[in-house]
């Protein structure tokens, strides 16, 4: 990892300390799903079934803290071997959070004030469509297509990150207002979150498009 550049140090730094509170609560809640101590408030439905929820809280945080490794254009560059093996590793993880999150969204009984129709039916879209992205950046690498592969995973991982944006927002909220959103205000806060991360991944997305395409156009001699 020595030809990793400044810039991608911090780059990595930022994401990981961006994904710190949800993966560590997230893993916090491990032992209690094992049947040891309680160090986190309890959550009645990971109690009743603790499978998916801790399925969940395991593919996430390798998907958000190892897929963080796999935007590095040096890893990509000096390391393709590692980058293919953690892309696999990264691609599977990824496709047991999002379908255990469509499991737990569809198993679980949430009240009324942690999740109306609009949260419901997000949290299913989302899962949905991150397995689809993950199956394509699959298909696309195979075909050589990059620009496409990296398109998908980007959009894999605006939804994947969606709990730390969520937990910023929360947070940010509990402070201005001095209590907890919930009902409404909640769901549209929490697919609010989803829709940030997926503009600034369009928007990167873009950069990487118009930089490739005019590296392409300076090599053809346009």
């Amino acid at each position: 990892m020595h030809d990793v550049s400044r810039l991608e140090w911090a780059l990595l730094a930022l994401i990981f300390l961006y994904s710190f509170i949800p993966a560590v609560f997230g893993l916090l809640r491990i032992p209690e799903l094992l049947g040891g101590p309680l160090i986190i408030p309890s959550n009645p439905r990971a109690v009743i079934d603790p499978v998916p929820i801790a399925l969940h809280i395991l593919g996430s945080s390798v998907f958000c803290l190892a897929g963080a490794l796999q935007f590095l254009p040096s890893l990509r560059r000096h390391r393709p071997v590692l980058h293919r093996i953690l892309g696999r590793v990264v691609a599977a993880a990824g496709c047991v959070s999002a379908l255990t999150g469509l499991w737990m969204t569809m198993a679980y009984a949430f009240p009324d004030a942690l999740q109306g129709p609009l949260l419901y039916g997000a949290r299913v879209t989302l899962s949905l469509a991150m397995v689809a992205f993950i199956a394509w950046a699959i298909v696309a690498i195979r075909l050589r297509m990059l620009a496409a592969h990296r398109a998908a995973m980007l959009r894999a991982y605006a939804i994947g990150q969606g709990a730390s944006t969520q937990t910023a927002l929360l947070l940010i909220a509990m402070i201005l207002f001095q209590t907890e959103p919930l009902g409404l205000a909640r769901d549209i806060l929490m697919v609010g979150a989803w829709a940030i991360n997926f503009a600034v991944a369009e928007r990167l997305i873009r950069r990487i498009f118009k930089k490739r395409t005019f590296t392409a156009a300076i090599s053809s001699g346009r």
